[in-house]
């Protein structure tokens, strides 16, 4: 019954043990399951719950979290160790990261956030009656660490985060993890980590856009001395360096070619070598990847291996940008705020028009964006309370002006499209009967590059932040070409 649809008449009808205090939801869920052809049992205690599965009842458990007399999570490694079979679906209003993984680590069939829709409860439950065990199904040891919360948010969109979180907390594969610069790709790389098989090694980041080329696979995979000019002595690369952990590729779209093809090499084989080594090493790591990029366009671009991606693509986690899921948005401001009164500064509260102020406002620095703001009104605000009249210059230097038609251009500014389709044609022209269509794509983009980033980094006023999202590149890749093409950046830049 996978889809929810009551079963054949002929059939035993399964018995559904619900325990919720909340008289509403228990009244709910009986009406939902008994039209599904369910029979249900319901109470509001879990001494109760438990001896019905103390009697051999019931043949699946719905079971809410927080109960007057015991914590519906400690439940469940109780109800595994004495039946098995019986399978319990977690629901809860505490939709946090923790309860998730929590909820998985201790053997839950799946978890629920409140408020939940019937029609995907009844398609869980039509899977837990129906699905046949897997080997290995048992719990692992549960890792009760401090509640922190790394991951802030209820949307819709977080939730399903944490529960694909939760459900990876047994498996050891690899993750690529998509989303614009500052959504938190790295909390979510470190989340999969604390709470996944290899929690008990070393979590080692490495960001592709921050490195050198010429320096990426030294870095990644160590080199041997006298490898190359400058290399006194043996280094350990980062694959060496995360062994039996989690080796963490941020914005791995950056890779350069020959560097991808080496680590696709290692996914293929389990093992490397150091430059200028010869004595293969195994790789012990697991592999969870990052990137702000599109790369399936930067395959049709020839920018990305193809292979790899599937190699580094096995389970895809897309983080939404803040201005998707507005409804966190005062969760995750006052939680900063907290954090900066935890860190030694003033004391700071939002009213109504605050919040309102930052639900409108498009946060293109993503969740990152949201934290500066609160720890810079944490330190500088001279009122306790901050207000709509607060925010207001805080954030109107970073919203995007409207467009404006090209007869507005300033004195010698000529439309961003304009400029482009110019320096193109120029190049064209130029180059007439010359060079062959191989190396096009390289020469026309040398000849745009330079003006394209000065005109971006003039529209944002400076803003390196806002240009980099203008322009698709993480923040380190446009400082390191506003470097190597000698970019002077206007006042106000960051």
């Amino acid at each position: 019954m996978p889809d929810g649809s009551a079963p054949a008449p002929s059939a035993k009808l399964p018995t559904i043990l619900i325990a919720d205090d909340d008289r509403s939801i228990r009244t709910v869920l009986t009406q939902a399951l008994g039209r599904s052809g369910y029979q249900v049992r319901t109470t509001g205690y879990a001494a109760t719950l438990w001896r019905w599965i103390e009697d051999g009842e019931g043949d699946l458990v719905i079971t809410d979290v927080v109960m007057p007399d015991e914590n519906g999570l400690d439940l469940v490694p109780r109800i595994r160790k004495l039946r098995p079979d019986l399978r319990v679906i977690v629901m809860s209003a505490q939709s946090t990261l923790m309860t998730a993984v929590k909820a998985a680590q201790r053997g839950a069939f799946e978890y629920l956030p409140k408020p939940f829709d019937l029609q995907d409860l009844l398609a869980v439950v039509g899977r837990a009656l129906t699905v046949a065990p897997t080997a290995g199904e048992a719990a692992p040891p549960a890792n009760d660490a401090e509640e922190d919360l790394p991951l802030i948010g209820r949307s819709p969109a977080m939730q399903e985060i944490y529960r694909t979180i939760a459900r990876l907390t047994t498996a050891d594969l690899t993750v690529m993890i998509n989303g614009e610069s500052g959504t938190g790709k790295e909390l979510v790389a470190r989340a999969l980590h604390d709470h996944g098989k290899r929690r008990g090694g070393p979590f080692v980041a490495i960001n592709m856009a921050a490195i050198p080329r010429e320096l990426i696979e030294s870095e990644l995979f160590g080199h041997e001395r006298g490898a190359f000019t400058g290399a006194l002595a043996r280094n350990a690369g980062r694959f060496e360096q995360a062994n039996g952990g989690t080796l963490f590729l941020d914005e791995i779209g950056d890779m350069p070619p020959e560097a991808q093809t080496r680590l696709l090499r290692v996914l293929q084989e389990g093992e490397f070598t150091t430059v200028g080594g010869r004595q293969p090493i195994k790789a012990n790591v697991r592999i969870i990847a990052a990137t702000h990029r599109d790369l399936r366009t930067a395959i049709r671009q020839g920018l990305f291996r193809e292979d790899l991606f599937y190699r580094l693509n096995v389970v895809p986690i897309r983080l939404p940008p803040l201005r998707e899921r507005a409804e966190d948005i005062p969760l995750l401001a006052r939680h900063f705020l907290d954090r900066a009164r935890a860190d030694g500064l003033p004391h700071k509260t939002l009213d109504q028009s605050a919040v309102d102020r930052l639900k409108r406002h498009s946060w293109p620095g993503n969740v990152r964006e949201l934290e500066n703001l609160m720890r810079r009104l944490a330190a500088l605000c001279p009122d306790e309370t901050i207000t709509g009249a607060t925010l207001d210059p805080e954030l109107a230097e970073f919203e995007t002006p409207p467009a404006q038609p090209a007869a507005s251009a300033g004195a010698g500014q000529e439309p961003l499209a304009q400029s482009v389709e110019r320096h193109i044609r120029a190049f064209l022209a130029a180059h007439e009967g010359g060079p062959g269509p191989s190396d096009m794509y390289d020469r026309v983009i040398a000849e745009v590059e330079r003006p394209l980033i000065r005109m971006t980094l003039a529209a944002t006023r400076g803003n390196q932040i806002r240009a980099a999202a203008m322009l698709g590149l993480n923040r380190n890749t446009l400082r390191k070409k506003i470097r190597d093409l000698d970019i002077q950046v206007t006042r106000g830049a960051v």
